[in-house]
């Protein structure tokens, strides 16, 4: 049984297709990433997961249970946790005060302290700022601190969204780093992103999604070398 398995996904915007009956799958344990140039349906497949938007057919399914038509809030309490795109932190909190909200649905407390201190040690310049407003940190900071905030959810499957959009390259190397040492913890990540070289040099299997169909999948080691998609996301 795959921890998340999406069958026949569909989802109009009023008369635009926005997804058009996509099946996909995610394992436990692994790095898998949809790739698509914008508009493909990147970010509305995992609307569509956390059923944050309306779906016309399909279903979905998260550790063997249906969470087709399951509230939003739910999902979450489930372990399975989106990081935004465009990062969306609680700009007038601190730092702390935007990690404690991470952890709002657990009561473990010794647990969320110990937690807290592995997000400082991924994200130390959050350590740094913790007693910073939110809305002051850059962009890159911004985009660490929703990452760190997920983590104290406690996921059991990350999704996110475009991670290393408008950053620096530096930057952006030290969010995949991040992001390979959350995998190598023991959270199952899916990964949109545009930066599709980046994506499939850390992933284990990729989709290939075109306005609205998977159009190809496998292995990220054996796309990468791909002709097709070198051309199309890779600049080749």
């Amino acid at each position: 049984m795959s921890m998340l398995e999406v069958k026949n996904l569909t989802v109009n915007y009023g008369s635009i297709k926005a997804l058009r009956n996509i099946s996909f799958s995610v394992e436990q344990g692994e790095v898998i990433t949809l790739i698509g140039s914008n508009g493909a349906g990147k970010t509305t497949t995992l609307h569509s997961i956390s059923n944050l938007i309306k779906k016309v057919d399909g279903s979905i399914s998260f550790c063997g249970e249906n969470i087709t038509s399951m509230r939003a809030d739910k999902i979450v309490r489930l372990g399975l946790i989106q990081v935004p795109e465009g990062r969306r932190v609680f700009s007038t909190m601190t730092v702390k005060e935007n990690l404690e909200m991470g952890a709002y649905t657990r009561n473990d407390t010794a647990q969320i302290k110990t937690d807290l201190e592995w997000v400082y040690e991924l994200f130390p310049r959050m350590k740094e700022r913790l007693k910073q407003q939110a809305g002051t940190l850059s962009g890159g900071e911004q985009q660490m601190l929703a990452m760190g905030r997920s983590l104290m959810a406690k996921p059991k499957l990350l999704l996110l969204d475009e991670p290393s959009m408008g950053l620096a390259p530096i930057l952006v190397d030290e969010i995949f780093d991040i992001i390979k040492k959350i995998s190598a913890a023991g959270t199952t990540i899916l990964l949109v992103e545009q930066n599709a070289y980046k994506a499939l040099s850390i992933a284990d299997r990729a989709y290939i999604l075109e306005t609205g169909t998977i159009t190809k999948s496998g292995a990220a080691a054996e796309l990468i070398k791909d002709s097709a998609v070198k051309a199309a996301y890779l600049g080749a």
